[in-house]
Formats: C-alpha cells, sequence, structure tokens
C-alpha cells in the first residue's frame, strides 16, 4: 500500500515537471506577427506607423 503511494506521487511530480517545461518552452517562442484585420478583430487598433497592434488581443504584436 505505501509503495502504491509513492509510486502515485512520483507520477505524478513528473506529470507536473513536465507540464512546467512545456509551458516555459513556449513562453520563450519566437515574436508574434499579426495582420492589420486580426488586430481589428481582436480588439485593437493597428498603428502602422509603429508597426504595432494597440490594445485588444493582440495589444503589444507587431504588424505583419
Amino acid at each position: 500500500m505505501r509503495i502504491r503511494r509513492i509510486l502515485a506521487a512520483v507520477i505524478a511530480t513528473a506529470a507536473l515537471a513536465g507540464l512546467g517545461l512545456t509551458g516555459a518552452a513556449t513562453a520563450q517562442g519566437a515574436p508574434s506577427y499579426v495582420t492589420p484585420s486580426q488586430c481589428k478583430q481582436g480588439g485593437g487598433m493597428p498603428d502602422l506607423t509603429d508597426n504595432l497592434c494597440k490594445g485588444g488581443t493582440h495589444n503589444g504584436e507587431q504588424i505583419d
């Protein structure tokens, strides 16, 4: 019975560590680009002088 608890704890720890590593890998990805229409659909305003989406869900992302 004790071995089952230890084994379950080890598996749970490994699973959580794996999730942490995948989250860190995606957070360090390349900068994302959106089109002006995607910026507008997300509720933002494309600023073509700075090539940035301002506001909305794509705030601060570069315009492609």
